[in-house]
């Protein structure tokens, strides 16, 4: 297994969010997509490009934010501030200047508990390959740490409805250890995107003064 047993795996992978994913009650937040049930017959796409098609790992989630679009859009693209809203994100630093966009750059991290290996920090490195403004964003990229790679596709929709905003995400994961044992790659990833809309939900209700479905 690449120098990570399966327990290593799973709590190595405890407090990574969303682009790497989260292990905790395996149980969705309330408003959150929850069955992972088979692939989707259409994958998500931005501009034309969704996840990675070959992945064994890769989970999609969806939930209502009663908050306007505008509002959510902040809340995601401004990734230097991801760590005031989201705990597990430890650091975030953009690598070029200005609004999100085409060919930007971030670095982010979040800490590995101890495990069977010393603790440790997962650094992740995404790029922004496809996004519309208020309307959909694809980033990739590696996330590394001791004994553990993954590289990531992610893809956001964000739709206005009447009330709110309709989030979509999808995710994609491989890589030596996650190929290793799917079944709990895949509910890691789960339980990281449901928590990411489930804070990102909180957050934008919160500052558009609305209470939470």
């Amino acid at each position: 297994m690449s120098g990570i047993r399966p327990a290593s795996l799973r709590a190595a992978l405890f407090t990574i969010p969303l682009a790497v994913g989260l292990l905790g009650t395996i149980a969705a937040p309330a408003g959150a997509a929850a069955s992972p049930g088979p692939r989707p017959a259409k994958s998500l796409t931005c501009r034309g490009a969704g996840v990675d098609p070959d992945a064994r790992v890769r989970h999609r989630a969806e939930i209502f934010i009663n908050a306007p679009l505008r509002t959510v859009w902040k809340l995601q693209t401004d990734v230097e501030r991801w760590p005031s809203w989201q705990a597990p994100v430890t650091t975030a630093e953009r690598l070029d200047d200005g609004p999100l966009r085409q060919s930007s750059v971030f670095r982010w991290t979040t800490p590995v508990p101890p495990n069977p290996t010393p603790a440790t920090s997962l650094e992740i490195t995404s790029t922004v390959e496809q996004l519309r403004h208020h309307s959909c964003i694809r980033w990739t990229g590696p996330a590394t740490g001791e004994g553990l790679h993954i590289d990531g596709v992610h893809v956001w929709n964000l739709t206005a409805t009447r009330g709110g905003v309709r989030v979509s995400t999808e995710e994609t994961h491989t890589g030596p250890q996650v190929d290793a044992d799917v079944p709990t790659a895949t509910a890691i990833l789960r339980q990281g995107l449901e928590t990411w809309l489930s804070e990102l939900k909180a957050t934008a209700e919160a500052r558009a003064g609305n209470r939470p479905n």
